[in-house]
């Protein structure tokens, strides 16, 4: 089993500051975030080691702990190699400050019990997220049989989760935004700027992890969920993944054929063949032009242009001559 770099892990020097150390982790996992990355073994994966850094590096006690083993790695991992358990049944065995023993230097060691290594890193509660390592290293015997642990402390509470929703355009949710949130609690206020992801869907949920409430007593913030809502377009109407548009033909482009002028929701327009006699509502497809996927830039929907004849709402002396011969041209 490999040791785990904490710091490699969110990028960051072991000299950063705590307010480093979340930035980095608050980028790293609103990137990998399951929500963005749907079906995406691999960003889950990445998810969960981002938070697991962060569980520890987060938390200045833990951190400090972190540091003073973390060094002694290398002799536990010699230790396991020997077929003995680092410390025996009862946990990790290595150097630590103010030991047992005679003098408590650094030569005199120590094993640490379980309830230790509850009050050093605490119970993981539900669903456990972390890794073996982070289990061996701090949290569980060194080999053997799981031992009986006491009562667990309280662990603190969770702030609260703060919901807002967000109206946003389609060209908006083509391109990607940010929106500026204002999260009120206890008469203070405080501004936080969400990031929301390119193809973001219509009532899809924008996570932004310990943004919410601030929890009391030191525990984990809540988080602050957007709700987005697509605002009606005036000429595009998108289903899923792909979009829909009306181009008008003019009644001689669509009888004799020709070219139309196409436009897409990045604001650009695409030439497309019209081939003579099309008829009002044959449908065109331009592959690659509809919405973006979440997390996945270069995967986008397509575009269905549909044709509607226009007809002129007026004539010119010229144009009606045009038409009466073609009417005579039709009777005969």
């Amino acid at each position: 089993m490999d040791f785990k770099d904490y710091y490699a892990t969110l990028g960051v020097p072991r000299t950063a500051s705590d307010a480093e150390i979340k930035r980095a982790y608050r980028k790293l996992a609103r990137k990998h975030h399951p929500d963005l990355n749907p079906g995406d073994k691999a960003a889950e994966a990445r998810f969960k080691e981002v938070n697991e850094a962060n569980e520890v590096l987060g938390d200045p006690d833990k951190r400090r702990k972190y540091d003073e083993l973390g060094a002694n790695w290398r002799q536990y991992e010699q230790a396991e190699a020997q077929g003995r358990a680092p410390g025996g049944a009862g946990g990790w065995s290595g150097p630590f400050p103010g030991a047992g023993g005679a003098g408590g230097g650094a030569g005199n060691y120590r094993t640490m019990t379980p309830e230790e290594m509850e009050e050093m890193f605490g119970g993981s509660g539900g669903a456990d997220p972390f890794s073996d390592f982070f289990h061996t290293f701090f949290g569980r015997a060194g080999g053997g049989e799981p031992q009986e642990r006491g009562p667990r402390r309280a662990r603190s509470k969770r702030g609260q989760d703060v919901e807002s929703p967000v109206d946003l355009t389609l060209e908006e949710a083509f391109s990607g935004t940010s929106r500026r949130v204002v999260v009120k609690h206890d008469g203070h206020s405080r501004t936080v700027e969400v990031r929301i992801p390119a193809g973001v869907k219509d009532g899809a949920r924008v996570r932004a992890a310990g943004e919410g409430e601030p929890a009391p007593q030191g525990g984990t913030a809540g988080d602050l969920f957007l709700t987005v809502r697509l605002l009606p377009h005036d000429r595009f109407e998108r289903r899923g993944q792909d979009l829909y548009v009306k181009i008008p033909l003019p009644v001689t482009t669509a009888v004799l054929g020709g070219e139309a002028s196409i436009p897409t929701l990045a604001g650009s327009s695409v030439r497309l063949k019209i081939p003579e006699l099309t008829r009002s509502g044959r449908v065109f497809r331009l592959r690659g032009h509809g919405m973006p996927t979440v997390g996945k830039a270069d995967d986008r929907g397509d575009l269905y242009a549909t044709a509607e004849i226009a007809i002129p709402s007026k004539l010119s002396p010229e144009e009606r001559k045009h038409y009466e011969a073609l009417k005579t041209l039709a009777v005969e």
